[in-house]
């Protein structure tokens, strides 16, 4: 049986700020580091793991017509908001969700959501566009 073409793949990281891991001794956040790190790379060795980065959590909120509105974050309110992201290239849902359920932060309450990237925006939005630009200057 063929093996199905990589396809691109975020892991939303929620849950995961430094609230979440106060409890921890030193030793044990340690540890976490650790394994954290060696999960990451060792995708990244596999070549799934394109790249990964954590967020900041001040944020800028920007809706309504013209971008007019503007608040400043964090909210409170918003425990789950991402804190983090890694985008793999893997063979479809199933592996991205076993790689996201192998996370060592899930144990401490840590949520990671598996989202798909599609080529393509509902609305025809060309999002190739950076990418196409990029490769008409080469």
């Amino acid at each position: 049986m063929e093996k199905p073409a990589a396809a691109p793949y975020m892991l939303f990281f929620r849950n995961s700020g430094p609230e979440v891991y106060q409890h921890l001794s030193p030793e044990q956040r340690q540890k976490l580091v650790t394994s954290w790190n060696a999960w990451f790379e060792g995708l990244v060795a596999e070549g799934k793991a394109v790249e990964g980065q954590p967020l900041e959590e001040e944020t800028r909120l920007v809706s309504g017509p013209g971008g007019n509105r503007v608040v400043d974050g964090p909210f409170p309110e918003a425990k789950e908001a991402v804190a983090g992201y890694v985008k793999l290239m893997v063979g479809g849902m199933e592996e991205a969700t076993e790689i996201a359920q192998r996370h060592p932060g899930l144990v401490y309450g840590m949520q990671i959501e598996v989202r798909p990237m599609v080529n393509h925006c509902h609305l025809g939005v060309n999002v190739n566009a950076a990418r196409d630009a990029a490769a008409a200057r080469r």
